[in-house]
C-alpha cells in the first residue's frame, strides 16, 4: 500500500516516525517507514536509529553525501509498496488525521497529492527572512494551489503513485540545494500527471538563519541558471527565469548586474534585519542571477 519515505540531514526525526508509525497502524494499511540520513554522520543519528525498533520502519546513515535529489530517487527505489509519501524530516504534524486525509482522497485516483505547508506565527529575529518568505509566499491553502497546480507543487509533503514517481524521478545531477523540486515539478507537467492539492499542511520546524537561507538561495539560483541554459527548463515556468529572459532581451541583465555590485552589501544587511524586506529579496535575486557568469554546467 504506502511507503513513507523520509529524507534527513543532521536532524533527529524519530518523534516524526513514530507520529506517523501510529498514524499509519490506526488507519490498518500496509505500510513501511523508510528514513535515509545523507552522510551527515550526526550525533542525532543515535535518536534516529531507534526507528529501526518501530513496526516496519527502518533507518539508514548513509556513509556519503549524494544531496536531496539522489536521496529521494534512493528512498524510492528501497521501497515496496505502489505510493509513495515524501516528508521532509523537520515537518511538524497537526493532528492524528494526516495519513488519513491522504487515504481518503486516494478515491479519486490522482496521480500526485500536495497537501502544502504551513509557517508558525513567530520566529528568531535571525530567522525571519526565511520565516516571511515561507509564510507569505509559500504557504497557501489547496484552493490557491489549484490555479496553478504544477507551479505550486512542492516535495516536502507529497503523496505519489510510485510509477508516477519513477517515470520523472529527480534529477540526479542536482546533488546541491536548489530547485529540483522546481524541476519534478516541471516534468510533471509535461507528463501530465493528475495533481490534486488538499489541505494536510505539515509545519516547517526547521527554519534556516537568514545568513544560510541567502547562502542556499545564492546556490539555488546557480542551478536553475544551468537548467535553464540546457534547456532542462522553460522560462515560463519559473517566475524569476521569465523576468531574467524578459530582461535578456531588452539588453539589461548586464546593466542590473553592474548595479547589483554595489548595493549586493547594502542589501545582505537589510535581509539579515529584523524586519526583512520580500520586495528587496526579489530584487537581489534577480541582480544575482544577472551577475552569474559563466557558470559551470555541473549542477
Amino acid at each position: 500500500m504506502l511507503s513513507i519515505l523520509i529524507p534527513t540531514y543532521n536532524y533527529n526525526v524519530y518523534p516524526l516516525a513514530c507520529q506517523l508509525e501510529k498514524q499509519a497502524l490506526n488507519t490498518n494499511i500496509t505500510f513501511e517507514i523508510i528514513c535515509f540520513d545523507d552522510g551527515s554522520k550526526s550525533s542525532a543519528n543515535i535518536e534516529n536509529e531507534k526507528i529501526n525498533q518501530l513496526n516496519h520502519s527502518k533507518f539508514i546513515a548513509l556513509n556519503d553525501n549524494i544531496g536531496l535529489s539522489n536521496n529521494r530517487n534512493a528512498l524510492a527505489k528501497a521501497s515496496k509498496y505502489e505510493y509513495l509519501l515524501f516528508i521532509d524530516g523537520d515537518s511538524i504534524l497537526h493532528d492524528n488525521e494526516f495519513i488519513l486525509r491522504y487515504i481518503k482522497v486516494l478515491e479519486s485516483n490522482p496521480d500526485v497529492i500536495y497537501g502544502g505547508r504551513i509557517h508558525p506565527d513567530s520566529v528568531e529575529p535571525n530567522r525571519k527572512l526565511r520565516w516571511k518568505y515561507g509564510k507569505f509566499i509559500e504557504d497557501k491553502s489547496a484552493s490557491i494551489r489549484k490555479k496553478n497546480p504544477y507551479k505550486t507543487l512542492m516535495f516536502n509533503n507529497t503523496f505519489i503513485k510510485k510509477k508516477c514517481f519513477n517515470a520523472i524521478k529527480f534529477n540526479p545531477e542536482i546533488k546541491k540545494y536548489g530547485h529540483e523540486d522546481t524541476l519534478f515539478a516541471y516534468d510533471a507537467n509535461l507528463s501530465k500527471l493528475n495533481v490534486t492539492h488538499i489541505n494536510n499542511a505539515v509545519m516547517h520546524g526547521d527554519i534556516d538563519n537568514n545568513e544560510t537561507f541567502i547562502n542556499k538561495t545564492e546556490r539555488a539560483l546557480v542551478n536553475i541558471l544551468i537548467l535553464y541554459n540546457n534547456h532542462k527548463i522553460s522560462h515560463k515556468f519559473v517566475k524569476i527565469l521569465w523576468l531574467y529572459d524578459i530582461m535578456g532581451s531588452l539588453k539589461l541583465n548586464g546593466v542590473m548586474a553592474f548595479l547589483f555590485d554595489f548595493i549586493k552589501q547594502n542589501l545582505k544587511k537589510q535581509l539579515s534585519s529584523k524586519n526583512p524586506s520580500l520586495i528587496l529579496f526579489e530584487i537581489y535575486k534577480i541582480g544575482y542571477l544577472c551577475s552569474l557568469k559563466n557558470v559551470s554546467k555541473e549542477i
